[in-house]
C-alpha cells in the first residue's frame, strides 16, 4: 500500500478491518503502519497514537451502526421497529466483532458529544415513540433497551451461551418479546408518575 494512500481516515478504516481480524485491543500504530507497508513513526502524522487510532475506529464504528440501525427502523414502529434495531447491532457484531467491540470503548466527554453516540440514543428513542411511554420514563428504557441488546451479544459473542440449550437465536427472539412486552407495559414508579398521561404530559 503507496505512503500516499495514508490519511487519518484510511488509518482508521485499516485500524477497523484489523480490529475484526485480531481483536480491538490489536489495534495499534505500529500494526497499521506495518500493513500500509511503512515504519511505524510515518503514522505520527496522520494519528497521535495507539489511542487516538482506536478512538477513531470507535467513531467510524458507531457511524456505520448508526446507519445500519436507521435503515432498519425506517417506516416501522413498534415491536417490528425494536426489532429492526436489535437485529441490526447483532447482525453488525457478526459481521464485524472487532468493530462492535469497539463501539463499547470508553471515550472522554467532548468526543461522545460529537460522536454518533448521541444519533444512537435519538434511534433508540425514534423506537420507543411508537409505544405510550410517559415521557419521565424515556430515559430509562432506553438504558434498559440499550443494556439488554449489547449485554447479550457481547455474552453471546464471548461464548457465554456455547454449551447451554436452547440455541442463542431462541433466546435471542424470546428477550425481543421480552422487552417489547415492557415497552406496552411499563411499571409505573417514582419515575413515572401514575397521573402523566400516555403522551407524558399531566
Amino acid at each position: 500500500m503507496a505512503r500516499a494512500g495514508i490519511t487519518p481516515e484510511r488509518a482508521a478504516e485499516v485500524g477497523a478491518a484489523l480490529a475484526d481480524e485480531l481483536g480491538f485491543d490489536a489495534v495499534t500504530v505500529a500494526e497499521v503502519a506495518r500493513r500500509f507497508g511503512v515504519k511505524t513513526p510515518s503514522l505520527y502524522s496522520h494519528v497521535a497514537g495507539s489511542a487516538d487510532l482506536r478512538t477513531r475506529v470507535t467513531l467510524l464504528a458507531l457511524e456505520e451502526l448508526a446507519d445500519r440501525v436507521s435503515e432498519r427502523i425506517v417506516g416501522r414502529s413498534g415491536k417490528e421497529a425494536l426489532a429492526g434495531l436489535a437485529n441490526a447491532y447483532r447482525d453488525y457484531a457478526h459481521e464485524h466483532p472487532g468493530r462492535f467491540a469497539a463501539t463499547l470503548a470508553v471515550v472522554d466527554t467532548e468526543t461522545a458529544a460529537a460522536s454518533a453516540g448521541p444519533r444512537h440514543a435519538q434511534l433508540t428513542a425514534a423506537v420507543l415513540r411508537g409505544y405510550n411511554l410517559p415521557e419521565a420514563a424515556h430515559v430509562h428504557a432506553i438504558r434498559m433497551l440499550g443494556s439488554t441488546v449489547r449485554g447479550f451479544i457481547t455474552l453471546e459473542m464471548s461464548g457465554s451461551f456455547d454449551h447451554s440449550s436452547p440455541d442463542p437465536d431462541s433466546s435471542w427472539l424470546v428477550a425481543i418479546d421480552a422487552l417489547d412486552t415492557l415497552m406496552r407495559n411499563w411499571p409505573v414508579g417514582p419515575s413515572t408518575p401514575a397521573s402523566s398521561t400516555k403522551n407524558g404530559h399531566e
